[in-house]
């Protein structure tokens, strides 16, 4: 059945049709959400709220643009009222009584952030963006640009996401946000200028996803992680490497402070046992401790590693509470 049919059938109020009219879109409008909001939870509220709004306001699609175009319109605006009205999850202090961590070398300002399953990938970022995109698809959910663009003013963000990400014109962004062209250029001069400050310069690019070249470096970092070997895990490491765990806000860089953290945090007993996943497009693990005799093993949490060239440039750990979301136990039996 073709679109326009199908709309004329949703404004008749046929669910089904709804259904079908936006299900092409609903992975890719999720992507989208999580860019704006930083949290996996967060961007599936979103586009929850984004349908109902879209299936509310069906009359009021006038066909000027592509049904695409509209619902990236709804998202984007509901996305923006979400961050001028929610409370977002806030900082957690450090709760291992066992550890005393040592100071960070700086407090993280993005406690929200979680790793997006690379399962709900799959087909997200298959749409062609306009031609004045300036990111690939793949970096735009990285967690690095993730983490970046949640610290720019929501409506900058907003500009910044459809223009370079997704390649809107300024004229279609300054019609989604109810705006003027000169305000949308403005507003992405003042963003592009933000997201360079704060994204890493220079880097060499990732070996490609299962290369021998990641496999490498990815078995390694298992070997030590998993066993607790400090010194074999730096060496790893980047000279400028970063560390972080939101949402506990202590952020470690450059592997001195990294090793004074880990040596800290894996005492004796440490033992984990490592479930590959991916998230963010980056190799990712489930971890489970491994130091439990007889009982059942619980989670510890999804690490996410960012690498470049031949050494792993950032590390960020995950809250155990995010397992089920890529499909996996909260615990392992004994």
């Amino acid at each position: 059945m073709m679109a326009t049919e199908l709309l004329t059938e949703a404004r008749a109020g046929d669910g089904e049709a709804f259904r079908r009219l936006t299900e092409p879109y609903r992975r890719e409008l999720q992507v989208h959400c999580y860019r704006m909001l930083g949290s996996v939870q967060d961007a599936e509220d979103a586009l929850q709220d984004t349908l109902l709004d879209a299936w509310r306001g069906l009359d009021g699609f006038e066909g000027r643009s592509s049904i695409r175009t509209w619902l990236y319109r709804v998202a984007t605006n509901r996305c923006l009222n979400a961050l001028r009205t929610a409370r977002r999850r806030p900082a957690r202090a450090w709760s291992n009584p066992d550890v005393d961590p040592p100071e960070p070398t700086r407090w993280g300002e993005v406690a929200w952030l979680e790793p997006y399953p690379d399962a709900l990938l799959e087909g997200a970022l298959a749409a062609v963006p306009g031609p004045e995109a300036r990111y690939e698809q793949t970096e735009a959910i990285s967690l690095a640009f993730t983490t970046a663009v949640q610290l720019l003013p929501a409506r900058q963000r907003a500009v910044l996401i459809l223009r370079d990400v997704l390649g809107y014109r300024a004229d279609e962004v300054a019609d989604m946000l109810d705006s003027t062209t000169e305000s949308v250029h403005s507003a992405l001069k003042r963003a592009r200028a933000g997201l360079e400050r704060r994204l890493p310069d220079g880097r060499e690019p990732a070996p490609g996803p299962d290369t021998a070249a990641e496999r490498a470096l990815v078995d390694g970092f298992v070997r030590a992680y998993a066993s607790g070997d400090v010194d074999a895990l730096v060496a790893l490491f980047a000279e400028d490497v970063r560390i972080s765990m939101p949402p506990v806000p202590h952020e470690y860089e450059g592997r001195e402070a990294a090793a004074g953290f880990f040596a800290a945090v894996m005492g004796d007993d440490w033992s984990l046992t490592l479930v590959p996943v991916r998230a963010n497009g980056q190799p990712a693990f489930a971890g489970y401790d491994g130091s439990a005799s007889g009982g059942p093993r619980p989670g510890t949490g999804i690490t996410v590693l960012t690498i470049a060239g031949d050494r792993i440039s950032a590390l960020v750990k995950f809250d155990g509470a995010l397992l089920p979301r890529f499909g996996l136990p909260e615990s392992l039996p004994g």
